[in-house]
């Protein structure tokens, strides 16, 4: 058995009056943590309460979220230095940030460490174009903790080919951030989550952002879950632990990579070897047409 210990913090965005009021959010969330968590994730766009800190904030529009790169290297600082403290990994969400003259949704991943690696959302959500954000062209495996590791933040994981593509590189846990608007929005990444991980034989873990601070913030609906793929070893439903709607709460979860590895060779449904079995079948047909 190859275990691996997961929490994820679902967290409640709340109007603040300082970047050290969101410190102490995340505080309140990590003391539900763990000591003995491999992963710590937190959802998508989760720093977007410290528009708040504006005295203005209330007077502006959904473009005025760019401003949340003001705060960027203390987001960064902070959550280098709570990974070294607690001596996890932290998937510390996303945020929007500047480089050069263009904003990108990033994904960062914290090693025990202190150190960081990065990922550019590649698919942005279209309402996200109203922030001038732009996307990555990188999907990257991580072998940093006890598992290879891929993020598909939030739209990502509707997008089949971004979750195919990391589990061909070897991702054995997925890890979705994310930030649904509405209940629509939460049950499309939530059914797609759950598709990714039955296809590809993945663990997949959706971390969302809730709340509802007042406009221009979106409110975030959501309830975050670990999920498995449906099949003997684990859950009928391959839900492995679950939080309640919109509260701002910690769920934890153990998922055993063994299992995962053994289930994709002797499983009643190996999706992940069949759904590359057939090529040649598929190469007949657009998109995979060969030239």
């Amino acid at each position: 058995m190859k275990n691996v210990t997961i929490s994820a913090c679902q967290f409640r965005v709340e109007k603040i009056n300082s970047f050290q009021e969101f410190e102490e959010q995340v505080s309140v969330l990590l003391q539900d943590v763990p000591v003995d968590a491999d992963y710590v994730i937190f959802p998508e766009l989760f720093t977007i309460g410290l528009l708040t800190t504006f005295s203005d904030f209330d007077q502006t529009d959904v473009t005025e979220t760019i401003r949340l790169d003001q705060f960027s290297a203390e987001y960064r600082n902070l959550f280098s230095r709570l990974a070294k403290e607690r001596s996890q990994t932290i998937i510390a969400g996303s945020h929007l940030e500047k480089r050069g003259e263009q904003y990108f949704n990033i994904g960062y991943i914290f090693s025990s460490d202190g150190t960081y690696v990065e990922h550019k959302k590649t698919h942005i959500f279209p309402a996200e174009g109203n922030w001038k954000t732009q996307e990555g062209d990188e999907l990257e495996v991580y072998e940093i903790g006890p598992a290879k590791i891929g993020l598909a933040i939030c739209y990502e994981s509707e997008i089949p080919e971004v979750s195919h593509i990391l589990a061909e590189k070897g991702a054995e846990i997925i890890f979705c951030p994310s930030y649904t608007f509405t209940e629509h929005g939460f049950w499309r990444v939530r059914h797609c989550a759950q598709a990714r991980s039955i296809e590809n034989q993945v663990y997949f873990v959706h971390c969302p952002t809730v709340g509802n601070p007042g406009a221009p913030i979106s409110e975030g609906y959501g309830r975050a879950s670990i999920l498995s793929p449906c099949d003997s070893p684990w859950p009928a439903n391959g839900v492995i632990a679950e939080a309640e709607t919109n509260k701002n709460m910690v769920i934890t979860g153990i998922v055993d990579l063994d299992e995962l590895h053994e289930n994709r060779k002797t499983g009643a449904a190996t999706t992940h070897f069949d759904r590359k079995r057939r090529k040649e079948m598929y190469s007949k047909y657009e998109p995979y047409t060969v030239q």
